[in-house]
């Protein structure tokens, strides 16, 4: 092999240990900081769990913690968009809805143990704290309540909701009885507020359509 083609497998495996390494991190510090909570958390806290050392973190995070909070915002939010993506791709119809409704409130028990969401709890701490990180909660809630909205969008075309709906203010509607069901489920430890919740926003949608809901094949 020439020396040029060495020394670019060699940059290669030295960056991809490095984005495995800071992948490792950031998931680490998710799983610490949704379990704990993110201000209790230290980089010590990660270093142990990740066997990493100061200055190996400070190469992936320079500013710190506040570099590796908001790797965990896009994380959390990137694997949201992607669960309920694929929970929504298809959405058209009624009975689709409450499939979905099903699916989320068993995902929120796990074990036996109800947990609240993960982006929600991130919210809840830390849009006081920081705007560049309350910006990327924002925009990741806006791309959930995007796919919602979809949902409802392709409802209005086949018919099972009036031309008149609004879809994007039903997802903002549905968006907030989620998240509320959530945080009240986490605190009961009891899904039974969160499924409440969900179910009285479905029955307004619900009461806005024309026909029966069998349209659709999601």
């Amino acid at each position: 092999m020439a020396t040029g083609s060495a020394e670019q497998a060699t940059r290669r495996r030295t960056t991809a240990r490095g984005e495995a390494t800071r992948a490792r991190i950031i998931a680490a510090a998710a799983d610490l900081m949704y379990i704990r909570g993110v201000n209790a958390v230290t980089l010590d806290d990660i270093r142990t769990a990740t066997g990493t050392s100061k200055s190996q973190l400070y190469q992936h995070f320079p500013e710190g913690k506040p570099d590796l909070v908001r790797a965990v915002v896009s994380l959390r939010g990137e694997e949201a968009l992607v669960r309920e993506g694929q929970r929504l791709a298809r959405l058209n119809s009624l009975s689709g809805l409450r499939r979905w409704r099903d699916a989320v409130v068993q995902g929120a028990t796990v074990h036996g143990t109800v947990h609240g969401c993960a982006l929600g709890n991130l919210a809840v701490e830390l849009s006081g704290q920081d705007d560049q990180t309350r910006t990327s909660l924002a925009e990741h809630f806006s791309a959930w309540e995007g796919l919602l909205a979809a949902g409802f969008d392709r409802m209005r075309d086949n018919g099972t909701l009036p031309a008149t709906v609004d879809p994007e203010a039903l997802a903002v509607g549905l968006m907030a009885a989620l998240q509320g069901g959530y945080l009240l489920a986490q605190t009961a430890h009891d899904v039974t507020p969160m499924a409440t919740s969900l179910d009285m926003a479905l029955a307004h949608i619900e009461s806005l359509a024309r026909k029966p809901a069998s349209h659709g094949t999601a």
